[in-house]
């Protein structure tokens, strides 16, 4: 691994600095020291000096710039240069790029302005700026506005297989099959909590979310039975707008799961292939085919569900054009409602960051042909007659991308944008789940995690029930 040493004078802006340079360099260690370094950044009022390799490069900051987003600007125009690399987000980091556009036009800036603002700000490319531009318009229609409204999401930390990429609360279900009962009940122990708090408190359910994992690796039995618990406490009598379960894996998908839940009223499934390569489902640890996926996606139109989301991953190891251009082909012919790209995230804690650490596999996608494969997704979107509807980003994803749901009309994910855009309560439930309180008044977030070891979760589960309502009583008072 190589070492790339960086002396900053202002070390209040290291953590900005070092997410530029990771842009760049994003499996290289990056330190910060004093002396001897590789590259100095000396920030003053006026100038941000870099010096590398004997030479001095000076970028004029600009008064109306943070100076935070000015030294970010300076880093980003000096590895451009020196790499012969451009990012469309360029300096933007945040996962959630379109709030700005959002908040722009909320106070009545124009498009031509909001595409020159992200440009002078962020060097961000005019597409990349009109992507937002588009997703924030959609948005307006859907962002909660009463905080008395809330989502609930309820996990499953079990899936088939861990995925190459995974660095999640998923938990290999053959290895784990004696806690999947305990979990069950201690899950179901939980959901009836957020229920009667609920009630006592008079909110309103807006959407359910049941993921994971794969909430579809228990068997049927298992399946049948939480979905019950599910349907009783929160979907029964409460007119909610979405119910979604993500199925995932095609091979954990069954007939009696899918007769399930159109018995208990799920509005929107999403059957995710990522590839439709055999040969690539293999190297990430799928033990399913692209057959697999159109018999199960067939199986689901069949029984009558109309609002099916199908999600594929960008960069996936070994894969290059020719493969996203045979996976947009097979989901065009299928015709979902709604697919989800996603750009492939390098996590610290997958398989995949250790095996590029330890040089097991390397991926030799350029950042021209990441530029074309993501084009082809869009060109998919389209010939779907699909418009984005959310995005959300990642650190440490290959090419500096993005992750964009696309929708035909009225099929848009509802959850995904108020999770995205942080303007509603989420209460979630399950191992590891994150709840969201939003304090509105004082735009403010408080989040509430519950532990991600399965058996602690089961152990503690009173602990975790208590704890999240007492966070939430802070704002329902």
């Amino acid at each position: 691994m190589i070492i790339i040493k960086v002396n900053l004078n202002k070390q209040e802006f290291r953590y900005d600095v070092y997410q530029i340079i990771n842009l760049f360099y994003n499996l290289e260690e990056i330190i910060f020291i004093d002396e001897n370094a590789d590259m100095d950044i000396d920030v003053n009022d006026e100038y941000i000096t870099i010096k590398h390799q004997n030479k001095s490069y000076e970028f004029l900051r600009e008064k109306e710039i943070k100076l935070k987003e000015a030294i970010k600007l300076a880093v980003y125009s000096f590895l451009s240069s020196k790499t012969n690399i451009e990012f469309p987000w360029g300096t933007l980091i945040g996962i959630r790029p379109s709030k700005i556009a959002l908040n722009l036009i909320n106070k009545g800036v124009d498009e031509s302005n909001i595409i020159n603002y992200y440009d002078k700000m962020y060097k961000t490319s005019s597409d990349k700026t009109q992507l937002c531009i588009d997703i924030a318009k959609l948005e307006k229609n859907f962002v909660n506005a009463n905080s008395d409204t809330v989502s609930v999401y309820i996990g499953m930390p079990f899936c088939p297989t861990r995925c190459l990429y995974c660095s999640f609360a998923s938990n290999p279900i053959v290895s784990c099959n004696s806690l999947v009962e305990p979990y069950l009940a201690a899950l179901s122990k939980e959901i009836q909590g957020a229920s009667e708090y609920i009630e006592k408190k008079g909110l309103k359910v807006e959407c359910i979310y049941f993921g994971g994992g794969t909430p579809t690796s228990v068997n049927d039995q298992q399946f049948e039975a939480i979905m019950n618990v599910i349907y009783k406490n929160l979907v029964l009598d409460k007119n909610i707008k979405e119910f979604t379960v993500e199925c995932g894996r095609p091979d954990s998908i069954t007939e009696n799961k899918l007769i399930t839940m159109k018995k208990y009223n799920v509005h929107r499934i999403s059957i995710n292939p990522q590839t439709m390569n055999d040969e690539t489902l293999k190297k990430i640890g799928r033990h399913h085919t692209a057959d697999d996926v159109v018999h199960k996606f067939n199986m689901a139109r069949r029984l009558g569900f109309d609002n099916i989301n199908m999600d594929i991953i960008v960069g996936l190891t070994g894969e290059r054009l020719s493969h996203i251009d045979k996976t947009c082909n097979a989901l065009y012919e299928l015709n979902p409602d709604s697919i989800t790209v996603h750009g492939l995230s390098v996590k610290r804690a997958s398989k995949l960051h250790e095996n590029l650490l330890h040089n097991k596999i390397a991926n030799e996608i350029n950042q021209l042909e990441i530029n074309k494969m993501y084009e082809r997704t869009t060109e998919l979107a389209r010939s779907l007659k699909m418009k984005p509807y959310y995005m959300y980003r990642q650190k440490n994803m290959f090419g500096n991308m993005e992750n964009v749901g696309y929708a035909k009309p009225s099929k848009e994910g509802i959850y995904n944008i108020e999770m995205i855009e942080e303007q509603q309560t989420i209460i979630a439930l399950g191992a590891d789940a994150v709840s969201k309180v939003v304090f509105p008044k004082e735009n403010r977030i408080e989040r509430h995690g519950n532990v991600k070891d399965v058996r602690e979760y089961i152990n503690r589960i009173d602990e975790m029930i208590s704890k999240k309502n007492n966070l939430l009583s802070e704002l329902y008072k």
